[in-house]
């Protein structure tokens, strides 16, 4: 064949055009470069270019290591001792080398966390939804699962890869819709409701005993996915359902060990049958590589001292408190939630990613913008996550620099909008 007659692939246009479209949309992803200080945390260091010398420090406002945990000595020192006598990596997954006692132990500290009979490791919050999710709905012929409308990008794949399964999705927190399509729904087929705890853009809560309370009457299995209150909520941090005093009442909860427990994994956590059916089953968990004995480790050491410190969760919401007073004080638009999220609306996605941009070149604070298609075209908005360690005096700077660039945005804005109108 000659040169003349090679077929190109479309991909590299396609690619090139997507990305054009996206970056015109004012949605274009850029990685902040930032590296965190462990000694100083939620500082780091904004290492965005080479050089000689140490980065600016930045003060971060988005990070999802809730109670930093992850910069805990105790928690360091655990990996640290885990490698030594364990070395780097698992040496294959649970099925070939990758178990260890340091694997069992774990499982069996979510496993209590949670008031269940079991748990089970997945490499990322991210798998372990895809992975049970999938597995569950494929399991049986007929399965209908009734998803919320705003459930997470990794429960959505889960149900979608379930060939054969039926998804119906019911209106956001909106049991009377829920239990409208579960009566539509054939009384003999499987079903199962998959919902969330604290939904992490909006920061609002789902009643999980009323939710529970439609899954008895229809005979529905739930799925909670608690990964952003795990740690947060509950007498020893089991979540929002342990808070409510539900969770025998949930069927299978699942949860991260990289958020509010600092370290890096997933898990669910069920009867002893469902657990060792997703162990025996579930590809997303059969034939990956066991998480390092490190990250267990550290994970473990986490999980332990959160369920007996009841202070950290206490500071936490003080802290949450105090930054929605001084926003409040000082006039700064925020949505007032049930939770520890504090979103900043700002409601067009070029402007969420400029302020952004501004607080982090002129201020030296870090708040992540949040565009489409994460939240609805419109709704942009800054996620704030206000922590332990963020001081007064921090909070103070990030008050007055949202004061600041809100109300310059906006005149920015109409100004804008008025010439492109003339």
């Amino acid at each position: 064949m000659s040169s003349s007659q090679i077929v190109r692939n479309p991909f590299a246009a396609f690619c090139r055009k997507a990305l054009a479209d996206i970056q015109a949309q004012g949605r274009y992803r850029r990685f902040t470069p930032l590296a965190r200080r462990a000694d100083a945390y939620p500082t780091y260091e904004y290492t965005h270019a080479p050089r000689a010398e140490p980065g600016p420090d930045v003060t971060v406002w988005s990070a999802n290591d809730y109670l930093g945990m992850g910069v805990e000595p105790e928690v360091q020192e655990a990996a640290i001792a885990a490698i030594r006598a364990h070395g780097a990596g698992a040496g294959g997954t649970r099925n070939i080398a990758g178990t260890s006692p340091l694997h069992a132990a774990l499982e069996a500290e979510l496993a209590a966390l949670h008031g269940k009979e079991a748990g089970l490791l997945f490499v990322s919050g991210y798998v372990s939804n895809q992975a049970s999710l999938q597995t569950i709905l494929t399991s049986m012929p007929g399965w209908i699962c009734f998803s919320d409308r705003q459930n997470h990008a990794s429960m959505i794949a889960g149900i979608k890869g379930a060939r054969g399964a039926t998804c119906v999705i019911y209106e956001h927190n909106d049991l009377a819709d829920l239990e409208a399509k579960l009566a539509a729904a054939p009384v003999d087929a499987p079903k199962m409701i998959a919902f969330e705890s604290v939904y992490s853009m909006d920061g609002d809560i789902a009643d999980i005993a009323a939710t529970c309370a439609l899954a008895r009457r229809y005979g529905a299995l739930t799925y909670l996915d608690e990964v952003h209150a795990v740690g947060l909520y509950g007498a020893e941090g089991g979540g929002v359902s342990q808070r409510d005093g539900v969770a025998d009442q949930v069927d299978i909860i699942e949860g991260t060990l990289a958020k509010g427990f600092g370290v890096h994994g997933g898990y669910v956590t069920a009867s002893s049958e469902i657990v060792d059916y997703l162990r025996s089953a579930a590809s997303g968990f059969i034939f990956t590589t066991a998480l390092p004995p490190a990250v267990v480790a550290a994970a473990l050491e986490s999980v332990r001292l959160v369920r007996r410190q009841p202070w950290r969760r206490e500071r936490l919401f003080e802290r949450v408190a105090t930054f929605r007073a001084k926003l409040d004080a000082a006039g700064v638009p925020f949505m007032d939630t049930p939770s520890h999220i504090v979103p900043i609306p700002v409601g067009n996605a070029e402007r969420c990613m400029r302020i952004s941009r501004r607080l982090l070149d002129e201020y030296r604070l870090y708040a992540t913008p949040i565009n489409y298609p994460t939240v609805p075209r419109g709704t942009e908005r800054l996620r704030l996550t206000p922590g332990p360690f963020h001081t007064d005096a921090m909070m103070d700077d990030m008050v007055s620099a949202l004061r600041t660039l809100l109300r310059e945005e906006s005149l920015d804005e109409q100004s804008g909008a008025t010439s492109r109108a003339a």
